[in-house]
């Protein structure tokens, strides 16, 4: 059942039909109670668009996501999911809108043309337009992660800082004294992404306040970057023997590196970090790692949202999540490194 059979019965046009439906044209009472006794006796039910219309509202959110051309990770596929999931269990749709480069036309577009009620936006830098933008046109909006100042704005979060301090303190309680920090890639620490470098400073704080030897690296968000980088380090740097990680979707090339080199974990070498739950699950042995919670995450990000949208004035909120470190297999006391082959003169 439509809007154009209700109209064909009550004898009206179809706009006279959706004026009142959405009240947004006077009709007269004649008329309305003509096309009101239609709708009775046909139990039409409006769906969410003439709803939305009745509300002045789209009941569309925005999720703005990494251009296409930039893979996204588990961790942000994560993400997009429980988003979409949450806003569906509130009767929502979701419009997709990559931002950056090129895509940066349909950014604007979410934000000028009202097609929606309010937007999520991921991939936070410390400095980030893309929030200075949304503040000024006063569309509703809530970031999953944080500026360098997130004053004023809703947002959610992981500690990625304490995270990493937890997982190099656990390091030097099993004795490691030279470890590493596998961070995310060279153009996403230039670009001032957030976790990156808040991983950076708690990697470093907690080195320093231990007193091991630290070193960093960037590594590509894939198994072929996480290998070479692996390998790299260990060429370079080959008294660490442990890492710390937020690059999940490196870590099968890690893993790949470290049995190259003939180093089992955790036996000869340790790893940890923050990634996904069945990231760390996949992990041989499993990942001893802050599983992030994605779902949960997802699911405040648009109750959050809903709140802003409901209550533009309301006090903004926030919360950083400091999930536990899970203690599974791939780290453990650390012992004097094997002898390598014996070179043949």
């Amino acid at each position: 059942m439509n809007i154009g059979e209700i109209a064909r019965r009550a004898g009206v046009s179809r706009s006279t039909v959706s004026y009142v439906l959405s009240g947004k044209r006077a009709v007269s009472e004649a008329t309305r109670q003509r096309i009101q006794a239609v709708i009775d006796e046909l139990d039409y039910r409006p769906n969410a668009s003439a709803r939305a219309l009745k509300e002045g509202r789209t009941r569309t959110l925005g999720l703005v996501i990494p251009p296409a051309s930039q893979r996204l990770t588990d961790m942000q596929l994560g993400f997009v999911a429980s988003v979409v999931e949450a806003a569906a269990r509130h009767d929502l749709d979701v419009l997709l809108s990559p931002s950056g480069g090129d895509h940066d036309r349909s950014f604007e577009r979410i934000v000028t043309g009202r097609r929606v009620d309010g937007v999520v936006l991921m991939e936070i830098r410390l400095e980030d337009d893309r929030v200075t933008r949304l503040a000024r046109t006063g569309l509703p909006f809530v970031t999953i992660g944080r500026t360098a100042d997130p004053h004023g704005m809703s947002w959610i979060d992981i500690d990625y800082a304490g995270l990493i301090s937890r997982c190099v303190h656990h390091l030097a309680d099993l004795g490691h004294r030279h470890v590493a920090l596998v961070n995310r890639s060279a153009e996403l620490v230039a670009a001032g992404y957030g976790p990156s470098h808040r991983a950076l400073a708690g990697f470093r704080a907690a080195v320093s306040e231990r007193g091991l030897t630290g070193v960093d690296v960037c590594c590509g968000d894939d198994t072929a970057a996480g290998e070479m980088c692996v390998e790299q380090l260990l060429a370079t740097h080959p008294e660490v023997t442990a890492v710390a990680t937020i690059n999940e979707a490196a870590l099968p090339g890690m893993q790949r590196a470290l049995t190259g080199a003939g180093l089992s974990v955790p036996a000869d070498f340790s790893v940890t970090g923050v990634a996904a739950q069945h990231w760390a699950e996949d992990f041989r042995p499993p990942l001893t790692a802050a599983d992030v919670p994605m779902r949960e995450m997802g699911a405040e990000a648009v109750a959050l949202l809903l709140e802003i949208i409901a209550a533009p004035q309301a006090v903004p909120r926030h919360r950083l999540y400091s999930p536990p470190v899970s203690l599974r297999s791939s780290t453990g006391p650390v012992r004097a490194r094997r002898a390598g082959p014996a070179t043949r003169h």
